[in-house]
């Protein structure tokens, strides 16, 4: 009797383990899908997965991920959607504004977040321009139409007494930006790293779009779709245990950042040691996530007030 007892104790220990991000790891074959894809940018915010990666995290969980890269996380909807991806990169404006129209997705894991000097309106050495204030009227690049780094702008923009439908913006790749502006077809580019740096001394920055309304603001995240979370709430839970302790490394020495980005991205080692670093946020905190949503509210990129808490699993 005392034997059975203590079969069922261990049997339901088993049974409780894979309840949710807080529990304990699971057995490989507890899991739904013990191997999935993920999409990432070559930039360093994803330098999470590929920590979680390189130590085993995946590995301790009975989890195999297979990273893929993607072009961005409006891009990458389509690929979780038919299920080519599971989990992948995202940004909030673009995960936010599929939401609103209509889109069943969750963000499941917070990624990374705005500091000073890592998102730039950038002016070649020898403009004339001195401000944000004097972009009155002006061309300004963009990787995104409707992006965060419109929306940035705008917010900054808006802080000097200028309107953001008083300036054009242009869609251009990042990498494009600097040769772009060098050649006359713009007047300020919206840059981040390492393309900041990389592009010194052709390029000087003419303002910090993340001061004042942004700081701080949250960048990037995990995102899949309501099916996944529900049919892999194992599987989920085991991501998010492996991703939040290297989410901790990043956080914690930005040594483990600089080691792993050169391994998945074209950024060679001596510029990474050179780049300002954003931050990686160790908590999906839904008051700091709605500020983003509040913004996009704001400047007119939702048309109407989009609870935050509703898209959270974490």
């Amino acid at each position: 009797m005392r034997r059975t007892i203590s079969v069922l104790a261990v049997v339901a220990t088993l049974a409780l383990g894979g309840c949710g991000p807080s529990s304990e790891p699971v057995s490989p074959g507890g899991l739904e899908k013990p191997v999935i894809k993920v999409g990432a940018l070559p930039i360093p915010d994803a330098a999470a997965l590929y920590i979680a990666q390189a130590k085993g995290l995946f590995k301790a969980e009975g989890l195999t991920v297979e990273p893929v890269t993607i072009q961005g996380g409006a891009a990458a909807l389509p690929q979780v959607k038919s299920g080519a991806l599971d989990i992948s990169h995202t940004n909030y404006v673009s995960t936010f504004l599929a939401a609103s129209r209509g889109e069943k997705i969750k963000v499941v894991g917070d990624l990374y977040g705005a500091a000073p000097g890592t998102f730039n309106l950038m002016v070649t050495k020898d403009s004339p321009l001195k401000s944000a204030a004097d972009l009155r009227g002006k061309t300004i690049l963009v990787n995104g139409l409707n992006s965060v780094g419109a929306l940035a702008i705008a917010a900054t923009l808006k802080g000097v007494g200028v309107n953001a439908t008083e300036v054009k913006f242009v869609e251009k790749p990042f990498p494009d930006m600097a040769n772009a502006l060098a050649a006359g077809q713009a007047d300020a580019g919206w840059l981040t790293e390492p393309f900041i740096t990389t592009t010194q001394p052709g390029l000087r920055v003419l303002a910090d779009t993340m001061t004042g309304p942004t700081a701080s603001l949250p960048i990037a995240a995990w995102m899949t779709t309501d099916e996944w979370v529900k049919e892999n709430p194992r599987t989920l839970a085991a991501f998010q245990r492996a991703i939040g302790k290297a989410q901790q490394m990043a956080a914690g020495d930005r040594k483990e950042v600089e080691a792993v980005v050169p391994t998945y991205s074209k950024i060679d080692k001596a510029a990474v040691s050179k780049i300002t670093l954003g931050t990686f946020p160790t908590s999906l905190d839904a008051a700091r996530v709605q500020r983003v949503a509040d913004l996009m509210l704001e400047f007119g990129y939702l048309k109407q007030p989009l609870d935050v808490k509703t898209l959270l699993t974490g």
